[in-house]
């Protein structure tokens, strides 16, 4: 019965995710248009690329996030974790309990992106950091496009049983795509305040998503009358 949920959960959220990340993407393209304004993160995002398009993909690297976000996650519902191992290519975390968020959330949060943001934050705290501000916005680049390009080549190249433990492939597939968006939009937001307009994004993607169920249930309804007619 949750998996049957779940599933019409994601395909109601279907199209807030395409026109959430439609969205996401045009604000993205309105930062790129000042192209001094996003070099250092153009930059990064470029430099780990080329990395990783080259054959070094950071694997141990990557499963340590993906596990230590696993397990942040469950900490933050109150799970207790018992154990946790990273190798270079698997790793896994055991618990008492779990819950869809946590299942899915290395595939939603950009740890080091995070990890990145939070250093920066408390060093801001303790002395004046604007000077380093482009090697900041330079690594947060780099790790987003770390997460991205991790996220997708490890869904894309194996079964997870991560998504079938969150509800389904559809759900977790539809729940992450537009998870991200939305992550990416804070990003954006935070390091690009005036360019960024989250009202803006909200209201266009909630627009859009109800003029597509409007149409859909328009036509089932006409679909009806006219099968009784």
């Amino acid at each position: 019965m949750k998996k049957i949920f779940k599933l019409l959960i994601a395909v109601l959220l279907i199209p807030t995710a395409f026109f959430g990340v439609a969205e996401v993407l045009g604000s993205f393209w309105e930062v790129l248009k000042n192209f001094q304004t996003a070099v250092e993160l153009l930059a990064g995002v470029a430099l780990y690329s080329v990395i990783h398009f080259c054959g070094y993909h950071f694997d141990r690297m990557y499963v340590f996030g993906h596990e230590t976000t696993h397990a942040a996650a469950g900490m933050l519902f109150g799970f207790r974790v018992h154990s946790m191992q990273v190798g270079k290519d698997s790793g896994y975390v055991k618990m008492n309990d779990t819950n869809a968020a946590v299942v899915l959330a290395p595939y939603i949060i950009p740890f080091y992106a995070v990890l990145t943001g939070l250093i920066y934050a408390a060093a801001a705290i303790l002395t004046d950091v604007t000077s380093y501000r482009p090697l900041f916005v330079f690594l947060v680049g780099f790790f987003m496009a770390f997460h991205f390009i991790q996220t997708c080549k490890t869904l894309w190249e194996t079964q997870q049983p991560d998504l079938k433990l969150a509800g389904g492939n559809i759900f977790s597939v539809v729940i992450i795509i537009l998870s991200n968006a939305v992550v990416l939009a804070l990003v954006l937001k935070c390091l690009f305040p005036d360019k960024v307009l989250l009202g803006q994004l909200v209201r266009g993607t909630a627009v859009s998503t109800y003029n597509v169920w409007k149409i859909v249930i328009n036509y089932i309804i006409e679909q009806i009358i006219s099968s009784r007619a």
